[in-house]
């Protein structure tokens, strides 16, 4: 199989930015985060993207970059939290090792804090989390060949699940 060894999917907070990583080094790979990508490709902050472009321009740029991410990217590979609902990206991880990193909306308030730098989050973020988990909860379970719920849960017990899991995938 081409592209990533896997890719991680979940709401902000969930884990992805202190699990991709850990993972990555775990597995002896390289670890690809496709905002910091979108960041390098628009030549500034995602939430500068969000003001002066929206957020339209923002998911055209998100997919460029995520197909472009899953074609040479062999390493562990880390969505943004919308991603997954651009159908053309959903498309695209058909076929990937995708880990769902779950987490309740409390646990990701407490991650995320007050949204700072996070578009999407800006006004009333408790509100706003459980909204975009209702909403992409569906989603995330649908492209998923594995779920971890990262809630009460340490870095390194997450990444000894994955691991566990991608080694039962290839055995």
């Amino acid at each position: 199989m081409s592209g990533p060894v896997c890719v991680l999917i979940g709401p902000p907070g969930s884990g992805k930015s202190s699990v991709g990583p850990a993972l990555a080094a775990r597995l002896g790979t390289t670890f690809r985060d496709s905002d910091a990508d979108i960041e390098r490709l628009a030549g500034k902050p995602i939430p500068e993207i969000f003001v002066d472009d929206g957020e339209e321009h923002f998911r055209a740029l998100e997919a460029e970059a995520i197909a472009k991410a899953l074609e040479a990217h062999d390493g562990v590979l880390s969505l943004g939290g919308g991603a997954i609902m651009t159908p053309a990206t959903a498309e695209r991880l058909s076929g990937q090792r995708v880990v769902y990193l779950s987490v309740e909306v409390g646990t990701a308030v407490k991650r995320v804090g007050l949204g700072a730098g996070r578009p999407l989050l800006q006004v009333n973020p408790r509100a706003q989390l459980r909204h975009l988990l209702e909403q992409r909860r569906p989603h995330y379970e649908r492209l998923a060949a594995l779920t971890v719920a990262t809630d009460e849960r340490a870095v390194e017990e997450i990444v000894d699940r994955i691991v566990e899991a991608l080694g039962e995938e290839t055995a």
